[in-house]
């Protein structure tokens, strides 16, 4: 009997132990601090509403950025990284516009530039800016006819590049918008064939369709001939689609001053209906590296489009990120601001509040 009382307080003294520890475990459980909610690192998806690009919160966005020259040629230079995204951020930019040329994704190859263009987005993001991804041709698209070389492409490999990139970022807002073709034309130096309006609406329409089996939610922005400038025909003829912005490309000598009354009567007009994004504007001094027609002008040019732009509500992106491709925003790889730098750094620092 000695032996099983002496068992028995043993076993109600592990009882007693294991409430207390029980009891212990409770207080420390309610005692600990509250686990951190997962971070949400993407930015807010944008919409097309009426004349607005809208985020999920409803609130109105205006994309005010600069362009990157191509990330191909990025790669090349060694300034595809993310200190190149942390000074655009610095100079001010919401967004960056990825242009994409035919030939240097061929070259590069479609994975590993593609693999590239994942960490640039990515890169964006955590700079809290969003991607304009630009398929960077110049030409008439429908005949197939090209200004150079570098531009030159296929409509089954515009499609091939638009359900990749549709398919590759439909669950990322980062990349917000696809501008389907850089700059339509049929007026160069060299032959580009014909093309009226209505084929060229046609054919963007059945791009937009074919990106939308894949991304339903995708921002496609069509641009309109004359290099990206002329958006008359749209006032008679809009592409037939939703989630449709419109582009422009008003370089200063595109016409002679006074401005605002033509581009008004020549884009402008359109921004009172829909989404206008100038996803090209810019300009350098006469005497200044790379200075060509259209883009010779000055100060007064910044001030007169910026004006312009805002008093419209329209978004914009400067060209170029990038001290070799003129007009240049920056004039070496110290990201030392060029004459235009200047005026859009500080523009865009004010009104982003960057």
């Amino acid at each position: 009997m000695g032996i099983f009382n002496i068992m028995k307080k043993i076993a109600c003294l592990l009882l007693e132990v294991t409430f207390v520890m029980a009891i212990i475990g409770c207080f420390s459980v309610k005692e600990k601090e509250p686990t951190p909610k997962k971070v949400n690192k993407n930015l807010p998806a944008i919409r097309v509403e009426g004349k607005c690009f809208m985020n999920a919160y409803g609130d109105t966005v205006v994309f005010r950025g600069v362009c990157c020259s191509d990330p191909v040629k990025l790669i090349r230079d060694g300034k595809w990284d993310e200190h190149y995204f942390e000074e655009a951020s610095n100079f001010g930019a919401n967004v960056v516009r990825f242009a994409v040329h035919p030939e240097n994704i061929n070259s590069m190859g479609w994975d590993s530039t593609f693999a590239a263009i994942d960490k640039g987005v990515e890169w964006a993001k955590k700079h809290k800016m969003y991607v304009v991804m630009d398929w960077h041709s110049i030409g008439n698209l429908k005949d197939e006819k090209f200004f150079k070389p570098m531009y030159k492409t296929t409509k089954s490999e515009t499609f091939k590049f638009w359900k990749e990139v549709a398919i590759r970022y439909r669950s990322e807002p980062a990349v917000a918008l696809y501008e389907l073709f850089n700059e339509p034309t049929t007026k160069a130096d060299v032959d580009l064939g014909t093309c009226q309006w209505y084929s060229w609406k046609s054919l963007m329409e059945e791009l937009i369709d074919t990106i939308r089996t894949y991304n339903p939610e995708a921002i496609c922005m069509c641009a309109g001939f004359n290099w990206a400038y002329d958006l008359t025909q749209i006032a008679k003829a809009p592409i037939e689609r939703k989630n449709v912005a419109y582009v422009c490309h008003p370089y200063p000598m595109k016409r002679e001053k006074p401005w605002e009354e033509k581009w008004e009567k020549d884009f402008g007009y359109v921004a009172d209906t829909y989404p206008l994004f100038c996803s090209e504007i810019g300009y350098c001094l006469k005497d200044e590296k790379g200075a060509h027609i259209p883009v010779i002008s000055n100060d007064e040019y910044g001030v007169a489009i910026t004006r312009y732009l805002e008093k419209k509500g329209a978004s914009f992106t400067a060209w170029c990120f990038d001290p070799d491709w003129a007009p240049v925003l920056i004039t070496d790889w110290n990201y030392t601001p060029s004459t235009q730098g200047v005026f859009f750094r500080d523009y865009l620092k004010r009104v982003n509040n960057r």
